[in-house]
């Protein structure tokens, strides 16, 4: 069975760190924690291994961050799923802060799916959506 759902990435870097993000070029990321949403209609349990893995083809904004992350840990929402976009604004409206613009959201109007969180902004975002733990 394919669950299809949506699903947050927090991704933790313990240094700054330039990072080439194809057409956005490079990008600057100060120590810390960012979140970055998604959705898996093809499949979650594929796609969110997919990002935990370490060693894959770039094909992905995200892929560019998840193999130079610290540490990383992925909540999903499903079956009942919380929409993309909509999980972008909670996480916004949660304290995160936009990290890079045009990230992750290249087919919708959305300014970023990645942000720049604090621990407890994470936490605050796990709990209003209602997210459990991958």
């Amino acid at each position: 069975m394919i669950r299809k759902g949506t699903y947050v990435l927090f991704m933790r870097f313990r240094n700054a760190s330039d990072i080439e993000v194809g057409a956005l070029g490079t990008c600057h990321f100060e120590p810390g924690i960012y979140c970055y949403v998604g959705s898996a209609m093809g499949g979650l349990d594929q796609r969110v291994g997919r990002h935990l893995s370490h060693e894959k083809a770039m094909r992905w904004h995200i892929d560019r961050l998840t193999v130079a992350a610290d540490e990383m840990e992925a909540y999903e929402s499903y079956p009942d799923f919380v929409p993309e976009c909509e999980l972008g604004r909670m996480a916004e409206s949660c304290g995160g802060v936009p990290a890079v613009d045009g990230f992750g959201c290249s087919d919708c109007h959305c300014r970023t799916h990645l942000f720049k969180m604090d621990a407890g902004s994470a936490e605050a975002l796990v709990d209003k959506a209602g997210l459990r733990h991958f």
